[in-house]
């Protein structure tokens, strides 16, 4: 993408920078130099604060570092401050995300926003801990499978437990038009050479999504509130999500750390132990066997949503193809031709069905004898409709191995 003269407003200690490519737009907000405490007092002064955050004058040193997700300030005051950047802002939904979080989460204590939006996250520094990804990491280069699947089911808990809390805070109907609607956007801005459209399950309502999630924002019991990534930036949410879409965002985190991870551990029973641990703690109906219905999109089309996600931010900025996202995409015909051969069964179903329906109606009232043919078809098209849900694809098992 390339650096464009933007026409967006800034405020001050701001520039307002903005970069286009072929069918992508990203508008950002960046602070000028941080050098000095006063560089720090002069940029805040204009904005709106919320929450706790440290008096500008009670600053005494600050020291920056650059991220794939904006700047990090380190201030040292009485105690020390992270202050994070949001380049491209937020959804809009940080603070309710915020005041849903279980206790014990890890989240901003307050920050600063500019016309509405939020430019600036402030936490307290958090001590140094080993998170869930560096604990599943040792464990995979360890080849060590129990120890790996107790950190995973243990991060899916915490994740289950945020999304209880959301329900309570949030929770509206399902949003499927604009849901396919956005992947639709992605293919054809990827010039991808397959579509995927669901129905999606109505056990999939919207509620306060993380956006992202990854192994690393757990850390034991806690779950850490942090930045969108890139992708918000190339394509800016317009709806909300269900709890599947986190769900899937950090089983697909587990996919890219196994891939680049020297291990023989098998992923399937990996991804069984994380889907495992959320279903024990998430809300009862988002975690049903109708919710992970994959012929009705499930868990995997919100995978599918991932792995694009991962390509548009490599294509933004050329950094090559990345995996395993380019890997899986590359088995979702297969997996959508295995799931479209299984419709022989819906359709069978339908049909004996109908077959045993019309026949009762022709000689209604049936004899003894007329009874037992529209009796079995009605009792074979109910048999060939469960042999079709049970052909539905695993959650726990990837593109690359049903795809196969």
């Amino acid at each position: 993408m390339a650096k464009i003269e933007s026409d967006s407003d800034a405020p001050p200690g701001f520039n307002a920078v903005t970069f286009a490519g072929i069918g992508m737009v990203a508008r950002m907000l960046e602070p000028h130099d941080l050098t000095n405490t006063d560089d720090w007092k002069s940029l805040v002064a204009r904005l709106e604060p919320w929450g706790e955050v440290p008096e500008p004058d009670s600053i005494v040193s600050i020291s920056t570092t650059a991220t794939n997700r904006g700047l990090v300030v380190k201030l040292s005051a009485d105690s020390d401050w992270s202050a994070e950047f949001l380049p491209w802002g937020s959804d809009g939904r940080l603070r309710a995300r915020v005041k849903a979080a279980p206790t014990g989460s890890r989240v901003p204590s307050g920050g600063y926003s500019w016309q509405g939006t939020d430019l600036i996250i402030i936490r307290s520094t958090d001590p140094t801990s080993f998170d869930s990804a560096n604990e599943v990491i040792k464990a995979l280069e360890a080849d060590e499978m129990s120890t790996a699947q107790e950190k995973l089911r243990n991060a899916g808990i915490v994740l289950g437990l945020y999304h209880t809390k959301a329900m309570a805070a949030r929770m509206t109907p399902p949003d499927p038009s604009r849901w396919n609607a956005r992947n639709q956007w992605l293919e054809e801005t990827l010039h991808a050479t397959y579509i995927w459209r669901a129905p999606y399950s109505k056990s999939q309502p919207c509620t306060l999504t993380l956006g992202d999630t990854r192994l690393s924002d757990v850390s034991g019991d806690s779950l850490r509130i942090g930045r969108p990534r890139l992708a918000d930036a190339l394509r800016t949410p317009t709806c909300e999500f269900p709890a599947m879409r986190d769900l899937a965002s950090i089983v697909h985190d587990l996919s890219r750390i196994h891939y680049s991870t020297s291990t023989n551990l098998e992923l399937i029973p990996l991804r069984s132990a994380l889907i495992d641990g959320w279903k024990s703690t998430a809300p009862s109906e988002w975690t049903s066997d109708e919710a992970f219905y994959s012929h009705r999109g499930g868990m995997a089309i919100w995978e599918y949503e991932q792995c694009l996600l991962d390509v548009l931010e490599a294509t933004s900025h050329q950094s090559g193809a990345p995996e395993p996202a380019v890997t899986t995409l590359a088995y979702v015909k297969a997996y959508q031709k295995r799931m479209f051969s299984n419709r022989l069964f819906s359709s069978l179903s339908v049909m004996t069905a109908f077959f045993g329906i019309v026949s009762l109606v022709n000689t209604f009232p049936p004899t003894m004898e007329e009874v037992p043919i529209p009796v079995a078809c009605i009792a074979l098209s109910f048999w060939l409709y469960r042999m079709y849900k049970r052909l539905s694809p695993p959650p726990e098992r990837p593109f690359t191995d049903l795809g196969k």
